[in-house]
């Protein structure tokens, strides 16, 4: 009995195998240069907008270091 089980396991662990590799066979897919060609210009026309290469206003910077108190 418990081979018959172990059989049946392996029966499923094989079909979806088969299911999960039929699924990405159906995926369409880019040439790299072209995925290369679209990530660069995706980066030309939308580097301005990020913080990482313009920097972040230190008015706007939660990260900045606390100004310590005029009073004291």
């Amino acid at each position: 009995m418990s081979n018959n089980n172990a059989s049946s396991s392996s029966v499923a662990v094989v079909q979806k195998a088969v299911k999960q590799l039929s699924l990405e066979a159906k995926i369409r897919r880019i040439n790299v240069s072209q995925a290369a060609t679209d990530l660069k210009n995706f980066c030309l026309q939308n580097g301005h907008k990020d913080p990482l290469l313009v920097g972040v206003p230190s008015s706007d910077n939660p990260f900045r270091p606390p100004k310590s108190c005029g009073l004291l």
